[in-house]
């Protein structure tokens, strides 16, 4: 996950991420604090980097502060802008590739969650308790919630497990994205929605 900026290209890394908000007291992990970002954007609520900021302590109880509480507003605007983009560049933020199968699982899982709280959060306060989601979007968010309960099988072999964890990131993007362009973007930012096919 980046942001291109006047001043060049922001890269927002996983483990500096983490580090801050150890440091902070807090047990929010860096893929759960970005999953409720982008369930905020997904469910419509303002693209502000205020917003994000605030809504997150409300969402999740976290309060953060200093150079974090930048960095964090600073996510909230690239993950809306990713969400956007039409070459549908946006990507959960999660750890990098030489960590454990087993904890990049459950970041996944935390990411979804996140997400959700993040898409109920927003949703309630844009009064969209009463509202009705499209099949596609209904069964996007069920399989989210199903990878929240994500673990990694100890039976599987390496590649097996590395090509499965591949799949399951890879929907997780396409579903975030559709579900997006139905609830968070406005109508002149709809694309053409990428095809995802349900999870089993």
């Amino acid at each position: 996950m980046y942001d291109e900026t006047n001043e060049g290209v922001v890269v927002f890394d996983f483990d500096e991420l983490a580090d801050h908000l150890l440091e902070q007291g807090t047990l929010v992990s860096p893929s759960q604090l970005h999953g409720c970002l982008c369930g905020l954007l997904s469910a419509g609520a303002p693209p502000m980097a205020e917003y994000g900021l605030d809504a997150l302590a409300q969402a999740l109880d976290l309060v953060v502060h200093g150079e974090l509480a930048g960095r964090v507003m600073q996510l909230y605007s690239a993950s809306g802008a990713a969400l956007q983009d039409e070459e549908f560049t946006f990507y959960p933020l999660l750890p990098a590739e030489e960590t454990d199968i087993s904890e990049r699982t459950l970041a996944l899982a935390a990411w979804c969650e996140g997400f959700l709280t993040g898409f109920a959060y927003a949703a309630a306060g844009e009064d969209q308790s009463g509202k009705t989601f499209s099949e596609p979007c209904s069964e996007a968010l069920r399989d989210i919630a199903a990878l929240a309960q994500a673990e990694a099988a100890e039976d599987e072999i390496d590649d097996e497990a590395e090509e499965n964890y591949a799949e399951l990131v890879e929907y997780l993007r396409i579903a975030v994205i559709n579900v997006y362009l139905e609830n968070g973007a406005e109508p002149q930012d709809h694309a053409s929605h990428p095809g995802t096919s349900p999870l089993h």
